[in-house]
């Protein structure tokens, strides 16, 4: 009797050292799982952000290929595809995202996004009117007033620019956007107004820079805006601005302007020589 009364607490200081070692391993287990899953969560973002566009796509359709239904692998994906210019795929990759049952509004503006990245812009619109009006967001409103004006809806074009401007802290683009649908309908003084802004928001934006040039240039005002550029800007604008008014029969000035590009840049400036060399052949024929 003394025996067993012995061996009891024995076994049961045992069963407590074994139950103590696996609370341990799954301790442990959980921790390992806890690391991978922050490890793969930063080497998501590094093949997201910084990664090659066409590397990040054979990490994420491995991933997803090992995964499946994981949704943040199979966003992974599809961005990394838009990344990758893959615009058939990314389009593809985003309705696979948008159809699962996980899926967000903000996915779904993304898939509107591919859409209009591969000029689907029926499909785009079909999806943006799938995305509750309560959900707004300067993406959304920059879609929508991209669609607008494709479809030459001018008043809601402007209000959807004028609320995604409000949306964000960095509206450069969108101001550009905005100032650019102003110049294909003929508003160039509005146009420049936008882009003036755009540059403000954003000194370094050369595409702004160069629309506005266009939006003066249509005018007849030739004289360079003052904006900060540098030498090779200076004369890439010169030779839009050149260009702008030779298209404007204001061929004397084009040709000035074309021979003061030429000077400005540090460089042999190929296309201005091109033009300049062809209106005078022109001129002499």
């Amino acid at each position: 009797m003394r025996r067993t009364i012995i061996l009891f607490p024995a076994l049961l200081g045992a069963m407590a050292l074994s139950g103590c070692a696996r609370d341990g391993d799954a301790e442990v287990s959980r921790a390992l799982r806890d690391v991978n899953v922050v490890d793969e969560s930063n080497l998501n973002d590094v093949m997201l952000t910084v990664a090659d566009p066409d590397e990040a796509v054979a990490y994420f359709t491995r991933a997803a290929d090992n995964d499946p239904g994981r949704i943040d692998l199979m966003r992974g994906l599809a961005k990394s595809l838009v990344r990758a210019r893959r615009g058939t795929e990314a389009v593809s990759a985003w309705g696979a995202v948008a159809d699962h049952p996980d899926a967000t509004n903000e996915d779904r503006i993304d898939y509107a996004d591919a859409l209009i990245r591969s000029n689907q812009w029926d499909e785009a619109e079909a999806v943006l009117d799938s995305v509750p009006p309560t959900h707004e967001t300067y993406r959304r409103y920059r879609l929508e007033a991209m669609i607008a004006d494709g479809n030459q809806e001018w008043d809601k074009a402007d209000s959807f620019y004028e609320t995604a401007v409000g949306l964000t802290t960095q509206p450069a683009g969108v101001l550009n956007n905005w100032g650019f649908s102003k110049l294909t309908r003929g508003d160039y003084a509005g146009a420049e107004r936008l882009f003036v802004d755009a540059i403000r928001h954003d000194p370094q934006m050369f595409t702004a820079k160069n629309n506005l040039v266009l939006a003066r240039g249509a005018q007849r005002n030739y004289d360079l805006p003052i904006v900060e550029m540098t030498q090779v800007e200076r004369a890439q604008l010169l030779h839009t601005l050149a260009l702008t008014a030779i298209k404007q029969n204001d061929v004397s000035i084009g040709r000035g302007l074309l021979r003061e590009a030429i000077d400005t840049h540090p460089q042999h400036f190929e296309a201005a020589v091109r033009a300049l060399r062809a209106l005078e052949d022109n001129v002499t024929n």
